[in-house]
């Protein structure tokens, strides 16, 4: 925290730094013996009757009272990474975007509104890397109008906790009743150590998404328009591990897109009876080393909060945490009045 010369504690942040990453340190009104303080990092999103509000990089937002402050002060826009390829937010949220194309997209100023008939909110939501050309809640009545037309809810992606993320656009969409209905995080790592780590002697690599990857992949009931999103991207590949039989739906799958320097690892998915014998590490391991063959030198992929296991698996290949990601969702009686404007 500031320490003035005097050895005290000093406030230096005012509204004037709204926008900026800060530390504070506060008083907890009924803390426990020992825990009187309470630090807090994080975007300060806005400072409004005498009540702060500080995005922290996992998205949480913070409530400060004015009136607990004991210290607090900016700091440096992002901790400098200390593993892993060295990338911006920007970079990675268009590379991300690109492996998973939308059937249709319209710009809306610095917004990419898109959809594919609801298949994962990825594909389905507001991308918004710079401003709309319009008012935000002009913006956000168009988001919401072009999604009714579609017959899906309306979506806007945020990112957290990075250089140039998106703390200020979540605070502003909660203000006005959206909800925040997914958070995830998107991990890079180095490439060629994820090639070395398994064996891919028995994976077999394919240009399609056939019926046995399907087969194993998670989501039930893929249409056209879903296998559409699979196999779009710059350079789209599919993994397979056979199962036991013909007839059975393979033992694992996993896809990997590359572009640039960049492979983007998803649906990584093994048969329950069959996990913890590898076969996650060599499917990335055979996707890792044809990645290698076009270029690419770093690795990232997209993994939940809540999936401890996926979270160790992939820390243990050397991937680690860039930024966290948001979907937030339209709140229903905004939705209907856009609906009716439209």
């Amino acid at each position: 925290m500031e320490i003035s010369a005097a050895g005290r504690l000093e406030v230096r942040i005012t509204t004037a730094d709204v926008g900026k990453r800060v530390s504070v340190r506060s008083l907890i009104e009924h803390h426990a013996p020992g825990e009187k303080f309470t630090d807090t990092v994080g975007v300060l999103t806005s400072w409004d009757n005498g009540v702060l509000l500080i995005t922290r990089k996992s998205g949480e937002s913070v409530r400060i009272a004015e009136s607990t402050l004991v210290a607090g002060k900016t700091v440096p826009a992002a901790p400098a990474r200390r593993r892993g390829p060295a990338a911006s937010y920007e970079e990675l949220a268009r590379v991300a975007a690109r492996a998973w194309r939308p059937v249709e997209s319209e710009r809306l100023g610095g917004w990419e509104l898109r959809a594919a008939s609801g298949f994962t909110r990825r594909a389905n939501s507001v991308l918004p890397l710079d401003a709309p050309d319009a008012p935000l809640d002009e913006a956000l009545d168009a988001v919401r109008r072009w999604y009714g037309e579609r017959g899906l809810p309306a979506y806007v992606q945020t990112a957290t906790g990075a250089e140039g993320t998106q703390e200020l656009l979540c605070a502003e969409l909660e203000q006005r009743g959206w909800v925040r209905e997914v958070t995830a995080e998107l991990w890079v790592g180095p490439l060629a150590p994820i090639a070395d780590r398994g064996d891919p002697a028995g994976v077999v690599l394919s240009r399609q998404a056939d019926e046995g990857w399907l087969a194993r992949y998670q989501r039930k009931g893929v249409s056209e328009v879903a296998i559409r999103v699979l196999e779009s991207g710059p350079s789209v590949w599919f993994a397979t591990v056979p199962g036991e039989s013909a007839q059975a739906p393979p033992a694992a799958i996993g896809r990997c897109v590359v572009d640039g320097r960049w492979a983007g690892f998803a649906a990584v998915e093994v048969d329950p009876a069959l996990r913890r014998r590898g076969l996650a590490t060599a499917v990335m391991a055979a996707l890792a080393r044809q990645a290698l063959d076009e270029g690419a030198s770093a690795a990232w992929l997209q993994v939940e909060a809540e999936n401890a296991a996926a979270r160790a698996l992939y820390a243990g290949m050397g991937f680690a945490a860039h930024h966290a990601y948001h979907h937030y969702r339209a709140p229903e009686g905004a939705a209907a009045a856009g609906n009716r404007s439209s």
